[in-house]
């Protein structure tokens, strides 16, 4: 069918568009996004100091914190010293690289009325040594678990017992779940919980809000702040650990009573060897102090 072409002038006259609106900036413009944070910067300012953190600064915040005994790591450490209340992951592949000569200032400062229970220790902490670095082996216990399930059932029970000055666990594994649940018995408590993981987990999210990698050094223990509430640390961290407190490092034996290949060839008659840094130790007299809770 022919469709008749109609001319231009016959075309239905329509009305005007009206004109575009006057252009705003939207919430989401740059000119609107730097006003919102200047306006919250302003009202952050006023603010009392320590009620918000700042990513960019370290965290001061209202909680207890307890001195670790060395200047440098404590002006890393959020609020000048380990947090009172909070799970704190010390990560090293084996033991003796000087993890506990790292806790020997805060464990030399427990009181007769606290507990420091050490939970599924790999090596059995040499009594001697502990004592002649100034901790006191009468508030020390040793708990020995089957699994993971117990042992991580057993540091949230010590902690919000309420009586522990700290609890030291050793997990090779650990889901988001049951780190959850120790940083909130750690909160509530307020005991610090220092759990020993294998560096290989630092690759895994954790709740803990102080994760520390360990490493043995020649002039003593390296650290390198995998996290903490504050700005990333540049460079590790490295502790003299006879400065803390002058006195020898405690060392470890396996909890099995043979001594490690590093001490076979010493003579039973010469006494213990002498306890170094990075040492993985010697074996315990039978009639060792420590407690045991079975």
């Amino acid at each position: 069918m022919a469709i008749p072409l109609r001319h231009a002038g016959d075309a239905p006259q329509h009305a005007s568009l009206p004109a575009p609106p006057s252009v705003r900036p939207s919430a989401s413009s740059p000119l609107s996004l730097s006003a919102g944070t200047d306006a919250l910067t302003n009202a952050l300012a006023k603010l009392p100091a320590g009620s918000v953190w700042q990513a960019s600064q370290l965290a001061q915040g209202q909680t207890r914190v307890l001195p670790s005994g060395f200047a440098e790591l404590d002006a890393a450490l959020p609020g000048g010293g380990w947090p009172a209340g909070a799970l704190i992951e010390l990560l090293c592949d084996r033991p003796g690289v000087g993890e506990l000569s790292l806790l020997l200032p805060l464990l030399r400062r427990v009181t007769q009325t606290q507990w420091v229970i050490w939970i599924a220790p790999p090596l059995l902490p040499y009594a001697p040594a502990l004592a002649h670095a100034g901790v006191p082996l009468s508030r020390l216990l040793l708990v020995r678990t089957r699994s993971r399930q117990n042992l991580l059932w057993a540091a949230r029970q010590a902690a919000a017992s309420g009586n522990c000055a700290c609890v030291l666990a050793w997990a090779l594994q650990g889901d988001n779940t049951a780190l959850r649940r120790l940083q909130l018995a750690a909160e509530e408590s307020a005991t610090p919980i220092f759990l020993f993981r294998p560096h290989s987990t630092a690759q895994h999210s954790s709740p803990a809000p102080l994760r520390l990698a360990l490493a043995a050094h020649d002039q003593g223990l390296q650290i390198h702040v995998l996290k903490r509430r504050g700005p990333p640390l540049a460079e590790p961290l490295l502790l003299n650990l006879h400065v803390a407190g002058g006195s020898e490092p405690p060392a470890a034996a396996p909890i099995t009573g043979t001594a490690p290949e590093a001490w076979a060839n010493e003579s039973p008659g010469n006494g213990p060897p002498r306890a170094t840094a990075g040492s993985p130790g010697v074996a315990a007299p039978t009639s060792s102090p420590l407690a045991l809770v079975r």
